[in-house]
């Protein structure tokens, strides 16, 4: 091979390993690491930090990491008048559907409790404070971490590989540990989560409700997790590969909602889509109309963008041409029709702004601050609120791009590894 041709291949693998650790380090993002720079830039100084605690009975269950190690949360027990109400918020992160995946997987804190952070910020719905998080700052607040790869809903393991897919386990055990520290008191709970945690929340809504006596007020929060099933640009389907792969290798039918798998392949009762109409427990979808994770790995990942002429648009919406912006409008309605039914029912309640965002209710800026965005007069925490302590109906859906100006809009920035 001549030195120019060498030269051109070892360029494509690194461009192509950038590409890979920045839709990992994106989908990571949803944890600490940009809610730190969040705080120490935007004047949110001295943000509650939260210690990390093990579940430990939770390794005779078998509720074990990817990596076997033990599963745990960060929790900030409530005071006053939040002293018997209880918020969970299922971390997200991303998920495995390879057996090399999850080997990466569990070397990361997405995998092993060994390499997650001992304390982290509560900020935005997990705040503390009553000016950044007005309805539930006195709450009973709990971050569970995710470590499992499928959404907290995999119950296998692969013993010559030495990993455990153990997602279902994981969330049994953190709830009868939550319950046996007062939980099963509550008279007020919502479970929430963002991203891979939002898609967690869908599934797992109705088994939340059931803990629960019937006079306790109990309601469920995905944010970024609705996930669709769209054609990318090549004219497949990224996500429902991915998703498929995830099902098949972690066991995750025997999670998924009857009321779905009876009807459909179990892969497409991963979608949200056809998750919601059957959730029985009051539910609230908070979500970007363009949202970002799913533009850069579903709609337009580097795979499916043979020519790269995603590239630009990828890292900045802004450079986006006139057919990419209509094909985005496209991505927009298909989440519209999605949900119209949904909308219907009195009891759940819809935000979904045209941004390009992902996970709106664990930042301060988009959560509840000054300039939050906005769909008419209400931020996002206020229709929440409203919703939850039926206040006001919240079917809050905003004009397509580029008309709302209260958006905060991410911009990919892309760096050396």
């Amino acid at each position: 091979m001549c030195q120019r041709s060498m030269k051109l291949l070892r360029m494509f693998l690194f461009v192509g390993l950038v590409i890979v650790k920045w839709v990992e380090g994106f989908e990571d993002a949803n944890v600490t690491d940009l809610d730190m720079q969040y705080v120490s830039g935007r004047g949110f100084y001295r943000p509650l930090m939260v210690g990390f605690t093990l579940i430990n009975g939770a390794a005779a269950k078998g509720a074990v990491c990817l990596d076997g190690s033990l599963p745990g949360y960060h929790f900030h027990r409530g005071y006053g008048s939040g002293s018997n109400s209880w918020l969970i918020q299922l971390e997200g992160g991303g998920w495995c559907g390879t057996i090399k995946n999850c080997l990466y997987s569990k070397k990361t804190r997405h995998g092993s409790s060994f390499f997650m952070e001992k304390q982290i910020p509560f900020i935005g719905i997990l705040s503390n404070k009553a000016e950044e998080n007005p309805d539930f700052f006195n709450w009973n607040r709990i971050k569970i971490r995710y470590c499992d790869g499928a959404s907290f809903s995999g119950d296998s393991q692969n013993a010559g590989a030495g990993l455990y897919f153990r997602g279902q386990r994981i969330w049994q055990a953190a709830m009868e540990d939550l319950m046996s520290k007062g939980m099963r008191y509550a008279k007020q709970a919502l479970l929430s989560g963002c991203s891979a945690g939002g898609l967690a929340t869908i599934i797992h809504c109705d088994e939340f409700r059931e803990l629960f006596t019937r006079t306790t007020r109990v309601k469920c929060l995905s944010d970024a997790g609705l996930f669709l099933d769209s054609v990318d640009v090549s004219g497949r389907r990224s996500l429902r590969n991915l998703f498929g792969s995830v099902v098949t290798l972690q066991g995750v039918q025997r999670s998924l909602p009857r009321s779905c798998t009876s009807r459909l392949n179990p892969i497409l009762c991963y979608f949200p889509q056809h998750l919601i109409a059957g959730v029985r427990t009051p539910l609230f979808l908070l979500n970007a109309a363009y949202d970002t994770w799913q533009i850069q790995a579903s709609l337009a990942p580097p795979s499916a963008d043979y020519h790269w002429n995603w590239y630009e648009c990828r890292k900045n919406y802004a450079r986006c041409s006139a057919p990419q912006i209509q094909y985005l409008q496209g991505f927009r309605n298909q989440m519209l029709r999605s949900t119209r039914a949904f909308s219907r029912s009195y009891k759940n309640g819809l935000f979904i702004n045209s941004c390009f965002a992902h996970c709106q209710s664990e930042r301060q800026d988009t959560w509840f601050a000054h300039d939050s965005p906005r769909i008419g007069n209400r931020g996002i925490a206020e229709s929440v609120g409203n919703w939850y302590f039926g206040r006001v109906s919240v079917q809050a859906i905003g004009c397509p791009y580029p008309c709302d100006k209260t958006c905060h809009n991410l911009i990919i920035v892309f760096v050396k590894w």
